[in-house]
């Protein structure tokens, strides 16, 4: 497909979490893998929970991630647009108003439950007298307004799910505009696709019936539909499915844990698909890998441990010009070159280096469960300043002395002098923690 043209279209009404951003990030390697534009939509029509300050969140997550956008518009700003699109709607009898309240279609549904048919609009207000109309006026009721399907099955090839197709009779005739003179999602996003020029629309599949529907809109306004994919809704790592109202998810939290954006990318670019997960070494690598048709439909499981493990394999990547503005703004800035070079190998977010850091400047209690070869290890400790060959010269003299080897002699070592049983490469560490330090720590001093 030439001049390919895809949209991410956000509701200024919380915060972005992984799923949002899944979304996101296909939309956008879709549109770059193509060629084509990758617009931004703000969806906030909903004046009561849209904010400026969630609006203002969702550009920096975007910004953070690298998914520049190619345009923009705001559905704020095209309500008079609508306007106009229902208008057509009702002139050619595709749209009809209704009046019944909230409550009243509540009793039909519970009606229509016990009777054991499914809970489809009756489409009674086809049926209203002009003087059942103005009685409900004279009530001060204001009518919502639907969209009239045609009782048929609605077919697409879809990118991700291949054929589909779904019957228009176990749908209601959809919302397009409420009583309050609120527009609907499936009006207004019609609308929009058609005066943008969106090509393809790549959502959730949550979306498929809402799809369904409105395939049919568009052909009701005179339009083509664009091109349609489904993605599998993501899941945890435990089987349950995400949602903007776990913070721990969300992009900004995520941020200020010290996971890397490309880190973030690389996880859900490929996660669903028929790849393996890596960790890529820019967003350019990642679209030249993009394929859409590798989507699977079996359920996507966003694992934190393999961002983590993503987030580390990068940080491995990065030379200290990389890491230096954001050890600055993590407040990490006395770490230099050489220490960044010794513990990169071994964190997975930049706060890491921070804690190897505190274990070389602050005191640390030790873990001292060897006391004959930290009584070896005061013993022959090289005289003078520790420098990169002292781990060396200290282990061989221990061993020695004592017989010990591996992890018998190792262990008992990094315990006492960091307090971890793990960590970076002791002969490089060492010089960063000072022979007072080292001596006091032997000793099981807290230093």
């Amino acid at each position: 497909m030439t001049n390919v043209k895809v949209r991410f279209a956000p509701s200024p009404t919380g915060k972005l979490h992984v799923g949002n951003v899944r979304t996101a990030l296909v939309n956008f390697l879709y549109a770059r893998a193509a060629g084509g534009q990758f617009m931004l939509r703000i969806d906030d029509t909903d004046d009561e929970r849209s904010t400026a300050a969630f609006e203002r969140a969702i550009r920096a997550d975007l910004s953070w991630l690298g998914l520049a956008w190619d345009c923009e518009d705001r559905q704020s700003s095209r309500l008079e647009r609508y306007t106009q699109a229902l208008q057509t709607l009702v002139a050619s009898g595709r749209a009809y108003p209704c009046y019944e309240t909230q409550d009243e279609l509540g009793l039909k549904r519970k009606s229509q439950l016990m009777a054991g048919r499914p809970p489809v609009y009756d489409r009674s207000s086809l049926s209203l007298t002009a003087e059942q109309i103005a009685a409900y006026e004279a009530e001060g009721r204001r009518p919502h307004y639907r969209f009239r399907l045609q009782d048929v099955e609605v077919a697409w090839t879809d990118l991700v799910r291949g054929p589909a197709s779904y019957h228009m009779s176990s749908l209601s005739d959809p919302v397009l505009l409420r009583e309050d003179g609120r527009v609907i999602y499936t009006l207004a996003s019609v609308v929009d696709d058609i005066d943008h020029g969106i090509t393809t629309v790549l959502r959730g599949e949550d979306h498929v019936t809402n799809s369904a529907a409105q395939i049919q809109l568009f052909e009701a306004l005179g339009a083509t539909a664009p091109q349609m994919g489904h993605l599998a809704l993501l899941s945890g790592a435990d089987g349950e499915g995400l949602s903007k109202r776990l913070g721990s998810l969300s992009i900004e939290q995520l941020r200020d844990e010290g996971f890397e954006p490309l880190a973030l990318c690389s996880l859900l670019a490929k996660i669903g698909t028929s790849d393996p997960i890596a960790a890529f070494g820019s967003l350019d690598d990642i679209i030249a890998s993009f394929q859409i048709s590798k989507f699977g439909r079996s359920t996507a499981r966003f694992s934190p441990d393999e961002l983590s493990q993503i987030n580390a394999r990068i940080l491995q990547t990065f030379d200290y010009a990389a890491a230096k503005e954001r050890l600055d703004a993590a407040g990490l800035g006395d770490i230099d070159e050489g220490f960044w070079a010794v513990v990169r190998g071994n964190i997975s977010s930049v706060g890491e280096a921070g804690k190897w850091w505190n274990i070389c400047t602050q005191p640390v209690t030790p873990l001292k469960e060897d006391a004959e070869v930290m009584a070896a290890a005061i013993e022959l400790l090289p005289d003078g300043e520790i420098n990169a060959e002292s781990w060396g010269v200290l282990t061989k003299a221990i061993s020695a002395q004592t017989g010990k080897k591996g992890r018998a002699l190792f262990m008992p070592l990094r315990q006492a002098i960091t307090g971890e049983s793990a960590g970076p490469d002791m002969a490089a560490l060492l010089p960063y923690i000072g022979r007072d330090r080292v001596l006091a720590r032997l000793a099981g001093n807290q230093a």
